[in-house]
């Protein structure tokens, strides 16, 4: 082992030496594209033999009673390798991604390279309704940290090197190329520059080519449009995207509501017991619960006729009910939350990126096929609006107009409804953020603060620390000081701000060297006044909770130039100064600036 050290340590003087930043980034973003592209074949292999095992002889005329058992034990079975085996949280794949970038100067934890892909293999191939998109997503970013931080490269590096993995992520599973770099810009939001975006671009190809190798040239999902997009059409497109935006913002109202019921829950047995039962029952009426839902989205996409897409009710109590379709199907759009809800709360892993596109595809189908049905002068080809309403509900839930188009033209082939895909995505979204303006991945992390966006000013705030512009060389007194000892304290001090505390280390408030400076001569006052009577109470203080946009609120509605920091507890901790703020300010927005 020591010899390997030292062999790393001097290719890593020697790459130093002779290998620019920029060139060996290059290089870099190459091996996350094959890294990433791997281990998304990995997950789908291992996810594709798992369902392969368990559904063999499962009958399409009837109910199957095993849908009740395989979710249950599939969440348990990952919630133990996530306690046991791992001992960390790995849910919430993409807003981990964002807290990473935003709290943690990008580093991502080392077993988030190859956990998440067990936890959700394990899932979804036992029928948990979530997708692998999001723990891949996380894989490769976590990929990109850790090589970033093997080879000790600064933080706006290591950023953009998680922006790669996300990116080739995307690219790796999906076999799109654009998508991927438009996602890592949109949701990740890594900044667009010239020095980032040939790096992401590499790392997009790579993946796609590896991706394309392996499973072949085939899109995703094969789609043969039988009607060319007509512009009369248009309106329908329109309210289709405003349909959308809406089922986006029920779907992330009550994903976070329901989630909220599983976090109050501490026991995991528990979580175990309300998940695994509501998965299963759910599964159970609607088989096409089970797993990312892919194969609904074949056979509505590429069904031609009633007897084909009545299909979508086999295994299920429905069958042979073909009048109920559309009832099914609207009955699935509503309960789809709560078996993604139930999977991830109830122990398992997984994230929304499936249920996105397996719920848009079954909104856009509905939408055109309810109109065809009951509207008899209205002719709307309902393979058409199925990959509509698979952009236009990726657009809403994630806010990322532009990832919903290119991922679906690139997951179908569909290239000739570019503009109504665009459209669709465009109304989804602008529908969806009069309610929400953030995504259900950055909700969370914008509710405290700790969200990165594209605004520069904001961005360079949420990356600085609290503990980064505190100062604490202040010499502290105490309330039953006389103006003598107070004397004392400021003969050995260099500050004209001196923090009260009691004895337990409370901070009362503060005395400053101005306020006393007109009796702090005359020594026969020196035992005549005590520090309690000579302290003011500031105006504002800060808390080291607070973040940094916080900060500099206290002080623009204050308009004081240094405020104390305290605990929850009220200890004191220090002092800020507006100066030190704005030094800090300028270092991390030079750090942040292109070579």
């Amino acid at each position: 082992m020591g010899t390997l050290n030292n062999w790393f340590e001097r290719f890593i003087a020697w790459r130093e030496a002779h290998v620019s930043n920029r060139q060996f980034v290059l290089f870099l973003s190459l091996l996350v594209g094959v890294a990433c592209a791997l281990a998304a074949l990995v997950l789908k292999q291992l996810i594709h033999l798992i369902q392969s095992l368990l559904m063999a002889g499962f009958i399409s005329t009837g109910a199957n009673v095993l849908y009740l058992v395989y979710p249950v034990v599939g969440i348990f079975l990952t919630g133990l390798f996530i306690r046991k085996v791992v001992k960390d949280d790995i849910g919430h794949g993409i807003t981990k991604i964002l807290y990473a970038i935003s709290r943690r100067e990008g580093h991502i934890k080392r077993h988030n390279t190859w956990s998440s892909i067990i936890a959700s293999s394990i899932t979804i191939g036992f029928g948990g309704s979530v997708g692998a998109e999001a723990p891949i997503v996380l894989t490769g970013s976590a990929i990109g940290s850790n090589l970033g931080s093997a080879f000790r490269l600064d933080q706006r590096t290591l950023m953009l090197l998680v922006g790669c993995g996300a990116a080739g992520a995307v690219a790796g599973i999906f076999k799109a190329p654009i998508a991927g770099l438009v996602f890592t810009i949109e949701v990740i939001m890594i900044d667009l520059t010239m020095s980032s975006l040939l790096p992401l671009l590499i790392t997009s190809v790579t993946a796609a080519t590896i991706a394309y190798i392996t499973t072949g040239t085939d899109a995703m999902f094969k789609f043969a449009m039988d009607e060319p997009f007509e512009l009369s059409r248009i309106p329908y497109v329109l309210i289709l995207g405003v349909v959308c935006g809406l089922v986006s913002l029920y779907f992330t109202r009550a994903n976070v509501a329901t989630e909220e019921i599983y976090h109050k829950l501490k026991s995991p047995y528990a979580r175990l017991a309300l998940g695994g039962i509501a998965l299963s029952v759910l599964i159970f009426l609607f088989p096409p619960l089970y797993g990312e839902g892919y194969d609904t989205i074949e056979l509505l996409i590429n069904g031609g006729s009633n007897a084909d897409w009545d299909t979508v009710m086999n295994n299920s109590l429905f069958y042979g009910h073909s009048e109920w379709l559309l009832f099914y199907l609207a009955l699935i759009v509503f309960v789809k939350v709560f078996a993604v809800t139930a999977t991830n709360g109830g122990g398992g892993c997984g994230g929304i990126f499936a249920p996105s596109l397996f719920l848009g595809c079954i909104v856009g189908f509905v939408f055109a096929h309810f109109l065809n049905g009951y509207a008899p002068s209205i002719t709307l080809p309902e393979k058409n609006f199925a990959l509509m309403g698979m952009a236009g509900l990726m657009s809403g839930v994630m806010h990322a107009p532009l990832t919903g188009v290119f991922l679906i033209a690139e997951l179908t082939g569909g290239y000739d409804l570019f503009l109504p895909l665009m459209i669709v995505s465009v109304m989804s979204y602008l529908t969806i953020f009069l309610f929400e303006p953030h995504s259900i991945y950055s909700m969370r992390l914008a509710k405290k603060g700790e969200l990165l966006t594209h605004h520069k000013d904001k961005a360079v705030l949420t990356l600085m620390k609290m503990d980064s512009v505190i100062e604490k060389d202040f010499h502290v007194v105490h309330p039953e000081m006389d103006l003598g000892q107070m004397i004392g304290a400021i003969a050995n001090s260099k500050r004209n701000i001196f923090p009260v505390t009691d004895a337990k280390g409370n901070f009362l408030g503060m005395v400053q060297l101005d306020n006393i400076r007109n009796i702090m001569f005359r020594q026969e006052l020196y035992h005549h006044f005590k520090v309690s009577r000579l302290m003011t109470t500031p105006p504002a203080r800060l808390y080291d909770t607070d973040s940094m946009e916080q900060v500099m609120e206290k002080f623009d509605e204050t308009e004081a130039w240094n405020l104390p920091v305290v605990s929850e507890e009220g200890k004191y901790l220090g002092f800020v100064s507006k100066s030190n703020v704005f030094n800090a300010y300028r270092e991390m927005m030079i750090n942040l600036s292109d070579d």
